[in-house]
């Protein structure tokens, strides 16, 4: 009984010790705790408003790329006399007048968008034959791939009938269909007519031209364009613009729950769903800024890569194909949107796959620096020398790419790159290699050699079509770009 007396009188002296000091505290105090700046903070700019407007403008162009990018489709595709439904079939390789982001000059594309508001479409896929098949993807209004086509895809190249739903949509899927539920309404397709060994381009052209896409509750005849010879404008607008083409986008589609926090941010700019677009002079002035600024901070990271993105140890080509940690380009996690990531994905390329394969198809290298490590730079001239054994099943090409636009160069050669198609044309080297070149002119007597680049700054992409062990273990390497002097 004293023991517990005695622990209960220590107990009291001390609360009353603690409360005394609190007294003491409470005494003393004029301020509270937090509630405001430190003491001399100002404001770091005198119009808060327009810095609000500016900062959501940024973040919204970093947030909303894959979705702009595939708007973009759309816009051209309606630029150039399309409807939904309408295909784009070009009947050669694409060419500077496509302008497409990091687009190949190979295999003919073929392109479509449509609007699900309008019913459930039906996409009739041919069988691949001897002569072409098809490679590519139809994606949602994020760029998230919801159906593969052809031998890679779902119909394994066997063709068919792919039906094409709305969001919620409950209706019946007609026999010899697959439903392909898709999360938004606009949906858009890029696909490649793969030309047979024994095949021409006229061959793949004829193939995508076998394509049929409809409403299934009015089924008119499939209509087509030929883009070769036509502006084809798809590429992100950096300034005010860019939001016309992303209020094109909320206005159409649901938000995702976990984007309800930015549709906040987009109201304070004047793009909300239902409600008509006006922004003023002050809030179109911090969109054009904040487009611009956003482009900027993207092209720094992108030609800067981390160095884990390096192909060969030692030199200076990166993995053009990277994906998130699934190997998908979704880039969420169960934590996270990991947006600067996605931004820079989307940044430089369209249409992914829905999921990258342990041995691609194809094999995507970007050099940004030379053999001696400086950047790529505007009106100079560089070469490439090709090894005589390329270990592909398929073709390798050379593409320059404009580097502040990621489409092809405009020339008076309409040369976007060269490929191994190219080599009977070109002068070999006596080792059996072949020293391809960039830049301002060509070296004298090797204008068949030469991609012209207008005085853009370069971006080669090195496309590998079908690699083989020796190039996925890594055992064979391609040299570095160099200067030519």
């Amino acid at each position: 009984m004293i023991r517990k007396t005695e622990t209960a009188l220590v107990i009291a002296l001390a609360f009353l010790v603690v409360a005394g000091v609190a007294a003491q505290d409470i005494a003393n105090v004029t301020e509270p705790k937090g509630g405001k700046p430190a003491a001399g903070a100002k404001p770091s700019m005198p119009d808060l408003d327009y810095q609000v407007l500016y900062q959501r403008a940024f973040e919204a162009v970093i947030w909303s790329i894959p979705a702009v990018g595939a708007y973009g489709f759309h816009r051209g595709a309606m630029d150039i006399g399309a409807e939904h439904n309408t295909i784009l079939a070009w009947s050669q390789p694409a060419k500077p007048n496509a302008e497409l982001l990091t687009a190949n000059n190979q295999s003919p594309y073929i392109l479509s968008q449509t609007d699900l508001r309008n019913g459930a479409v039906v996409v009739e896929v041919p069988a691949a034959t001897e002569k072409a098949s098809l490679y590519g993807q139809i994606v949602d209004h994020w760029q998230i791939t919801i159906a593969d086509v052809g031998p890679s895809g779902l119909d394994r190249g066997k063709g068919g009938k792919i039906l094409l739903t709305p969001p919620g949509y409950e209706g019946a899927v007609p026999a010899g269909h697959t439903e392909v539920k898709s999360p938004s309404y606009r949906v858009t397709f890029a696909i490649r007519s793969v030309k047979g060994a024994d095949a021409t381009t006229a061959d793949a052209a004829a193939y995508a031209r076998t394509l049929k896409m409809y409403y299934r509750d009015d089924p008119k005849p499939t209509e087509f364009i030929d883009p070769a010879n036509l502006r084809f404008s798809t590429l992100p607008l950096y300034d005010e613009r860019y939001f016309e083409d992303l209020y094109a986008v909320i206005s159409v589609e649901e938000p995702n729950p976990r984007d309800k926090v930015m549709m906040g941010m987009l109201a304070s700019l004047g793009i909300e769903k239902g409600k008509p677009y006006n922004p003023d002079a002050k809030t179109r002035q911090a969109m054009r800024q904040g487009a611009i600024d956003a482009y900027f901070y993207l092209l720094q990271r992108f030609i800067h890569p981390d160095a884990s993105t390096s192909w060969w140890k030692g030199k200076h080509w990166h993995d053009g194909l990277f994906a998130d940690a699934k190997r998908e380009f979704r880039w969420e996690t169960d934590a996270m949107i990991e947006l600067d990531n996605r931004a820079n994905r989307y940044f430089s390329a369209v249409n992914f796959p829905r999921k990258l394969p342990k041995l691609p198809a194809t094999q995507y290298l970007f050099a940004f620096a030379d053999k001696d490590g400086n950047e790529l730079q505007a009106g100079k001239d560089y070469s490439l020398v090709m090894p005589a054994k390329v270990p592909v099943k398929q073709f390798w090409s050379l593409i320059i790419y404009d580097l502040e636009t990621f489409a092809f160069i405009y020339n008076p050669q309409q040369r976007p790159g060269l490929s191994s198609f190219d080599l009977p044309n070109m002068k070999k080297n006596s080792d059996g290699s072949t020293t391809l070149y960039f830049g301002s002119k060509p070296p004298e007597g090797l204008a068949s050699n030469w991609i012209p680049t207008a005085g853009k700054r370069p971006l080669p992409i090195v496309r590998i079509y079908g690699g083989t062990e020796e190039f996925w273990d890594r055992s064979w390497q391609m040299p570095d770009v160099e200067l030519v002097k």
